[in-house]
């Protein structure tokens, strides 16, 4: 379900230039001699040729992203959504059991899976949930998820649209708003938040028409035009966040990403299901056992940042996340 690494891997129209930089192949071979040397003694009784084959195949499952930095999870499309999946899957029980969680504790169980995700991340994509005068309540799961997906997918697009939209707002012709520069990116989350729900919103078809210019140019990734289209041909006027809102709610988009299933079928995992009660089965015969799925049991992968034991690990630890979230809200209760 992650999104595809090696997209026209038989096009014959790709050069060679072409297909290493839309596969990021050259990134993660760089990454595993990386960690290959950074962890030589324990990779050579490991066995180098068996090593690579388990790293790339970690990479190609999507479950390499576990306990990685964040300019890592981040620095590719295949990354990001790999990230959002194992976010889905380790906390599908919170909405399985219709918690809600404030801002800070979605925060604290990205943080879980990536020590130093940041929390102006969260903030963003709980705004778009929130909007700024509520950003002390609760959130879904489901709600999260669906616009942290938007958020952390397509960042540097929505940073560009909402100076665009800005510009708009502010009485420019379209003919005269600048396609943003990444010093002005880095200025977005004070001008944004101020102004961007006070007004009446912008222009559709406008909006629409600097929003493609913009896609005709950018590097990053960017919904499709069609769906952007789609989600402006509904209303004449449009705010910011009433945009990025219906982009969380187009099914289009979830499935150009890849990463998470429609709404209606986000919280039904037979084979997780399962692998959670044979947890519960062995805590319930071994009293003892329970230390070794509580928190301290994410804190030693933590230590390493090694391909080899998120891929070892993987099961088990998304296992733990769905058993620690259960004996978080039993002890709540």
């Amino acid at each position: 379900m992650c999104t595809k690494i090696i997209p026209d891997r038989f096009n014959p129209t790709l050069s060679v230039d072409e297909y290493l930089a839309k596969t990021s192949v050259l990134f993660y071979l760089n990454d595993a001699v990386t960690q290959l040397i950074e962890h030589k003694d324990e990779y050579t009784q490991f066995g180098v040729v068996r090593y690579f084959a388990e790293y790339f195949s970690s990479v190609k499952n999507g479950n390499h992203v576990l306990f990685r930095e964040f300019s890592y999870i981040k620095a590719t499309p295949h990354n990001r959504a790999s990230f959002i999946r194992v976010l889905w899957r380790c906390f599908r029980q919170i909405g399985k059991n219709g918690d809600l969680l404030a801002m800070l504790e979605y925060s604290s169980l990205l943080q879980l899976l990536c020590p130093d995700f940041p929390v102006e991340m969260v903030q963003r994509a709980a705004r778009i949930v929130l909007m700024d005068d509520a950003m002390d309540c609760l959130m879904s799961f489901s709600d999260f998820l669906y616009s942290f997906q938007i958020q952390f997918y397509f960042e540097e697009f929505l940073e560009s649209i909402a100076i665009i939209y800005q510009d708009l707002l502010s009485g420019k012709s379209p003919n005269t708003v600048i396609v943003p520069t990444s010093s002005s990116v880095e200025q977005l989350p004070q001008v944004a938040t101020e102004e961007f729900e006070t007004q009446e919103g912008v222009d559709s078809s406008v909006f629409g028409e600097c929003i493609e210019g913009l896609c005709e140019r950018f590097k990053q990734n960017h919904p499709s035009k069609s769906a952007i289209r789609e989600v402006l041909e509904q209303t004449q006027r449009v705010t910011f966040y009433g945009f990025v809102m219906a982009l969380v709610r187009h099914e289009g988009v979830n499935q150009d990403i890849g990463a998470l299933p429609n709404k209606s079928e986000l919280l039904v995992d037979p084979e997780m299901d399962q692998e959670v009660e044979k947890l519960i089965a062995q805590i319930a015969i071994s009293p003892t056992s329970n230390s070794s799925s509580s928190v301290p049991g994410h804190k030693e992968p933590l230590k390493k940042a090694s391909p080899r034991k998120s891929l070892h690990h993987r099961r088990r630890i998304e296992m733990e996340s769905d058993g620690s979230t259960e004996e978080t809200d039993s002890s709540e209760n």
